[in-house]
């Protein structure tokens, strides 16, 4: 027996095809992409994300020289807003990469851990993150994180 698996994931052109809050997490999420401490990979990731209560909250990649201890944008990102705000939905979150002094031209896909800890954020909240995918010629934008992890573990 196959089993298939379908996901949905919304490719755009152009950031003036977005809404105005979409275009909102993305500048943000530029902008501290910029002051990511990314010393080793000199991979600068910028992740923004909007709660439920209309606050938006940023973080980027933290490296350490004792590799794995650093951690991801989108970690940095859900991780205070689950400590500072602990009781408000994850509505949507963007993240963007900046590299050799430009932004990366084709969206970067949250890594595996990222996806694990964007999953469990949707699912303890019950309700759907969307998560946009910058890129300076597309941008691609999934509905939910199960569009982006689609055989999740999602319980022990």
């Amino acid at each position: 027996m196959i089993k298939k698996i379908e996901i949905a994931i919304e490719e755009f052109d152009n950031i003036n095809d977005l809404s105005e809050d979409d275009k909102e997490l993305i500048i943000k999420a530029k902008e501290i992409a910029k002051s990511a401490y990314a010393p080793f990979s000199k991979f600068f990731v910028g992740a923004a994300i909007r709660l439920k209560n209309g606050k938006i909250i940023t973080g980027n990649n933290q490296e350490n020289v004792a590799y794995p201890s650093g951690i991801c944008a989108e970690r940095t990102a859900l991780f205070y807003a689950g400590a500072q705000y602990p009781q408000e939905a994850v509505l949507s979150m963007a993240v963007a990469v900046f590299k050799n002094e430009e932004y990366a031209k084709q969206p970067v896909t949250p890594c595996g851990s990222c996806r694990q800890v964007m999953l469990e954020t949707e699912n303890r909240f019950q309700h759907p993150m969307r998560v946009i995918m910058v890129g300076e010629e597309k941008i691609y934008v999934a509905n939910s994180v199960k569009d982006l992890l689609p055989l999740s573990f999602d319980s022990l």
